[in-house]
């Protein structure tokens, strides 16, 4: 009877058993194809963004997009595979979105395929992964609407963040090939071409890596500085730097906004990349940096922009290499946070960090008729430097103003003109009335006659690549991956000005930057602490050496020092007072390096230990009211 209960026993279990395989084996049969997922991130970046969904809802034909994967290739490493599924896995969700528009075909190039003709046809080329193997494996994509095609060469993991952005656009730009038009008039080598820094390099330099992804969407054209008029096309002009801008070029664009194009201008007090490309030979040149700026359009604006001194920030900091190798803060290498974007504007609302290296302010009230809106700006431990004393980084005796300086600022409403004697003229003063009434004139506009917007940027060196991404060739494909959003930035504000806006708020998630924010607070403060106490030394320092070359000032080169006794021992009392205050300055700055790092240190030790802390405490607690439970039954 016992024998026949155990019997029973393991049989029951063993049915139980199997009839669990069963069900789970068969709900996974039947979930596979479903696609049940929850977003846990604070900003959802594994959640198809709000931009997305509008464009694949609207889709009215059918785009297919080619995912072209070796994944039956020995070759193929293996976190290509682990990267190659989370790639299928978002191409399912625009499949899901887009109600049928959206064709997803997935195809291995095996050698001697018509895979692998298809992925050649599509611009999709096999890479060498191994350097002695002839293996090549395809990791890439081709989107297609009727007879447009974009493709993507090759998916780098270093770009996964940016893989929906890449997605979306590529959709974007085969649903609608015609691609709107866009100016760039700039006093920077930004279309590339000569540059005696790269001599070595056969001396020419390529386009900057936001014309290249400009040009992506949009047409874009290269306006010379002395253009005296801007083609009937152009809908968004972009002025990077108008060093040298003439009178003709200024009226061209005064007329250009009246008649409703739209103007960004990167203005600057002290441009690196100006001074990196003026010519090595002539210091003259390639140490001024001279400023740009708009001053006829400005003043009519009720703006104005200086540019003799740039803005310094302690809390915005950068620390950079210094002339040792060690690293140096840098008060007007600015590093922005969010808390310095205005998140109200659709341009700059999803803008993480940004990085501007020597940017300028604008002051001023706007003309009557026209709004200013601030999108940039500094905090109000920040002062205005002179632009020379800028570029030796930390100035000792800085002292915040307590205010906020305005960085970048975009106008709105109708724009009066800044010639309202219309087009500049060469003609000498000394010319006759009679022979000027005799040319009839040209009208000009005076007025806009619509709301429009003009987006002013106190610095022209964002725009570089240098400041906002690391650029490696990965496979033979060069893959732009970004650290900043400068480039983000600009892009939207084109984009919000002459297409999709939709693209903005997916490109502004590519970026995931988590900085320490309190960690930064915490030195600022311990800097502000120690700061007075350096600054007094260095000042004692600086005295101790005025007072001993005194006691040597009327000495001549090569000629015996003989001090009367008072003047020695005046001169030892100097020289060790001198080696005292060497030594507390040097102590002070060890205590505040020591500072620094106890607070790094604190913080990590809480990161470590604070979850192991929890749920020791939560199951410490858990054990306790079991046992209670257990003991009052």
């Amino acid at each position: 009877m016992k024998n026949r209960k155990q019997l029973e026993t393991v049989l029951y279990s063993t049915l139980g058993i199997v009839i669990m395989g069963v069900i789970f084996v068969v709900l996974n049969v039947v979930a596979r194809p479903l696609v049940w997922r929850k977003d846990m991130t604070e900003n959802k970046i594994y959640t198809l963004s709000e931009g997305t969904r509008r464009i694949l809802s609207s889709l009215d034909t059918p785009v297919q997009i080619r995912f072209y994967f070796s994944r039956s290739s020995p070759s193929t490493p293996e976190d290509l595979k682990a990267y190659a599924v989370r790639v299928e896995d978002l191409l399912n969700e625009y499949r899901l979105h887009a109600k049928g528009n959206v064709e997803i075909k997935k195809l291995d190039p095996v050698p001697d395929t018509e895979a692998e003709d298809s992925a050649n046809l599509d611009g999709v080329e096999g890479q060498l992964v191994q350097p002695l193997s002839d293996d090549r494996i395809y990791f890439g994509l081709a989107v297609s609407c009727l007879d447009a095609r974009v493709t993507i060469p090759f998916l780098a993991p270093a770009r996964e963040r940016l893989l929906e952005y890449d997605l979306t656009r590529a959709i974007a730009q085969v649903v609608k090939p015609e691609k709107p038009t866009i100016g760039i008039m700039s006093g920077l080598p930004v279309f590339g071409g000569f540059n005696p820094m790269m001599m070595r390099m056969g001396g020419r330099s390529e386009p900057w890596v936001f014309v290249q992804e400009l040009r992506a969407d949009f047409n874009v054209k290269e306006i010379p500085m002395s253009a005296e008029e801007i083609d009937e096309d152009v809908q968004v002009l972009l002025v990077v730097y108008p060093k040298g801008i003439t009178k003709e070029a200024e009226f061209a664009i005064d007329q250009f906004v009246l008649r409703g194009g739209k103007l960004i201008a990167f203005l600057d007090p002290l441009s690196i990349m100006d001074m990196r490309s003026s010519d090595p030979s002539n210091p003259f040149q390639a140490a001024a940096g001279a400023g740009a700026s708009l001053d006829r359009l400005l003043k009519a604006w009720g703006l104005s922009f200086d540019v003799n001194r740039v803005v310094s920030d302690r809390t915005y900091l950068t620390e950079v290499g210094g002339p040792d190798g060690r690293p140096q803060q840098n008060l007007s290498i600015l590093q922005l946070p969010p808390e310095a974007v205005d998140t109200n504007d659709v341009v700059t609302s999803e803008i993480g960090r940004l990085f501007l290296p020597f940017c300028g302010s604008f002051s001023g009230t706007p003309a009557e008729g026209l709004k200013q809106a601030v999108l940039l700006r500094s905090s109000s431990n920040s002062d205005l430097t002179d632009r020379m004393l800028a570029q030796f980084g930390n100035a000792p005796e800085f002292n915040p103003s307590g205010k906020e300086y305005a960085l970048a600022v975009k106008l709105t409403g109708r724009f009066k003109t800044a010639f309202p004697d219309g087009k500049p003229s060469d003609e000498p003063d000394n010319v006759s009335t009679n022979d000027v009434d005799a040319t009839p004139k040209e009208t000009w506009l005076k007025e806009s006659a619509s709301d429009n917007v003009v987006i002013l940027v106190g610095d022209a060196d964002m725009l570089h690549e240098q400041f906002y991404a690391n650029i490696r060739n990965l496979f033979g494909t060069r893959v732009i991956m970004p650290f900043s959003h400068n480039l983000t930035l600009v892009q939207n504000m084109v984009e919000q000005l002459a297409g999709d806006e939709n693209l903005m708020a997916i490109r502004s998630r590519g970026v995931l930057t988590r900085p320490f924010t309190k960690l930064r607070e915490l030195e600022a403060e311990a800097e502000k602490r120690f700061a007075s106490k350096i600054e007094e030394l260095q000042k004692s320092e600086q005295e101790f050496a005025q007072k001993l070359n005194a006691l040597l000032r009327d000495v001549e080169p090569g000629q015996r020092v003989i001090l009367s006794e008072d003047a020695r021992k005046e001169r030892e009392r100097l020289l060790q007072k001198q080696v005292e205050v060497r030594e507390a300055l040097r102590e002070t700055r060890r205590n505040l390096k020591k500072e620094k790092q106890g607070l790094q240190v604190r913080i990590e030790w809480t990161n470590i230990l604070l979850m192991p802390a929890v749920v020791t405490l939560a199951g410490v607690t858990l054990a306790v009211v079991k046992r209670k439970k257990t003991a009052a039954r």
